[in-house]
């Protein structure tokens, strides 16, 4: 069903919403970008004073996960307020985006809305070849400026900033001297336990941080032309990001380095300013949240769940927990093979089911399409050929084994006692009651959800056509 503009004025009238009633939406969202790497959550070396702001003014969120660790499925649920599996091909990266189901951006285009993207839209795929003249998104502008001055006066508008800084660019370091000019140095950054401390991580750390400042940087600016075009305080400010970062054992894993994410959302006076929320939120959410926003009915596809209740402060059931998922990432396992993976996050455990353990959760060792490097639904970085080369010796070998090597039909973490996610304890008998209760949880949901994957020999996301190229 498509949403006409006659249509859309009965549903904002019937909610008691005049057109200049209507909230403009800004959705500021970092790629690769993960919790806790925000000034707000107590992280001394990363400079985020927009997402401080925002977070400060309006509400933050401490437990937001994506639907899946990667890129284009992630966003394929932001758009459409659906569960991966509930998707089809666009549950993979590098997908198509079929027209058969509603699409949040073009319902608020339906609804009158002005709607554009600068950045990385719904990315990376092949919309064109499921009919789409445009991203799903909407039409490219070169800045939030250039938009607000294309747009009719007074016409409220949906603004998609995608921000790329915090992501890799296939190894290269390019925000060293931001990182710099900020005050960091490689030598006192932390390194996680499940990387190696080597001089190679510890300078793709500093590029991260880097592209942080660079990212957040953006996004005051945004903040900035809001507040002088007279807009700020009529605008929902949402600013997260898609994945965890492309560092190994993040982007692609269900591990919180890939599925937990930093979210603030800032809203005027229709948020409680200052608030933090402790609610387990999907990113998938926030599909819902918009079209609730600006008055509109969330069609009943929308599987995910709007957040504006949380925003005001109001009581919360159902949000003790979030899953994830994950299918094919990148085309680099023979035969086109994906890795499926079903996961629950409470606040005590991560469970994670990888549903095809014979298979390489890293990608094929000998599969070099993606990158040139075996292993390669882990990104190109010198944190990742540093461990290639060291695989065999003791700089490398326990780290190698933790991220590239294959694992067990099932994964139970203690977060109680093991906030980095290192030990499996699924084999543990001292745990077998806390294994069971989350193998039935992601049971229970796969069920409600018709989750095709129900039946252990579906498989046909290994089918679906790759459109991503091997780099010349």
């Amino acid at each position: 069903m498509r949403f006409t503009p006659a249509l859309c004025l009965i549903l904002l009238s019937a909610f008691g919403l005049r057109a200049a009633d209507r909230p403009n939406i800004l959705f500021i969202l970092g790629d690769n970008w993960r919790y806790p790497n925000a000034g707000i959550f107590g992280d001394p070396h990363a400079r985020t004073p927009a997402f401080d702001r925002v977070a400060k003014e309006g509400v933050l969120f401490t437990h937001s996960f994506n639907p899946a660790p990667s890129c284009s499925p992630c966003r394929s649920s932001l758009l459409t307020g659906r569960a991966i599996h509930e998707l089809g091909e666009r549950a993979s990266l590098w997908s198509g985006f079929p027209q058969d189901t509603p699409v949040v951006t073009q319902l608020l285009r339906d609804a009158g809305y002005a709607i554009g993207y600068q950045g990385k839209p719904w990315a990376p795929g092949n919309a064109e070849a499921s009919g789409w003249k445009e991203n799903p998104v909407g039409p490219k502008f070169s800045g939030l400026d250039a938009f607000l001055k294309a747009r009719r006066p007074g016409q409220p508008f949906f603004f998609w900033l995608g921000n790329t800084d915090t992501a890799t660019r296939g190894g290269k370091r390019a925000f060293l001297d931001d990182a710099k000019q900020a005050g960091l140095e490689a030598a006192k950054l932390p390194v996680p336990p499940e990387l190696p401390d080597c001089e190679e991580v510890r300078l793709d750390l500093l590029n991260y941080y880097g592209g942080i400042v660079r990212m957040d940087r953006e996004a005051a600016a945004a903040l900035a032309a809001l507040a002088a075009a007279g807009e700020l305080e009529r605008t929902l400010v949402v600013y997260t990001g898609d994945n965890g970062w492309q560092m190994p054992r993040g982007l692609g894993n269900c591990y919180d380095q890939g599925s937990r994410v930093p979210l603030a959302i800032r809203w005027g006076k229709q948020a409680t300013a200052g608030l933090k929320v402790d609610a387990f939120v999907n990113l998938g959410d926030l599909a819902p949240t918009f079209l609730e926003a600006a008055g509109l009915t969330t069609p009943k596809e929308m599987t995910m769940r709007g957040l504006t209740g949380l925003l005001r402060g109001e009581a919360t059931t159902g949000r003790d927990a979030v899953f994830i998922e994950r299918e094919r990432h990148a085309d680099v396992r023979n035969g086109h093979l994906s890795y499926p993976m079903r996961a629950v996050r409470t606040r005590d455990f991560l469970y994670i089911r990888n549903l095809r353990p014979n298979r390489w959760p890293a990608g094929d060792p000998d599969n070099l399409f993606l990158h040139g490097r075996p292993y390669g639904d882990v990104d190109t970085t010198a944190s990742k050929d540093f461990l290639l080369a060291h695989q065999n010796d003791d700089l490398g070998r326990p780290f190698f084994a933790r991220i590239f090597g294959k694992r067990p039909l099932e994964e139970l973490y203690d977060l109680r006692k093991d906030t980095h996610q290192l030990t499996n304890v699924a084999a543990d008998p001292t745990y077998a009651a806390d294994l069971a209760a989350h193998r039935a949880r992601v049971d229970a949901w796969m069920r409600e959800t018709h989750d095709p994957r129900l039946d252990p020999t579906y498989d046909a996301w290994d089918k679906f056509p790759y459109y991503g190229k091997a780099p010349k």
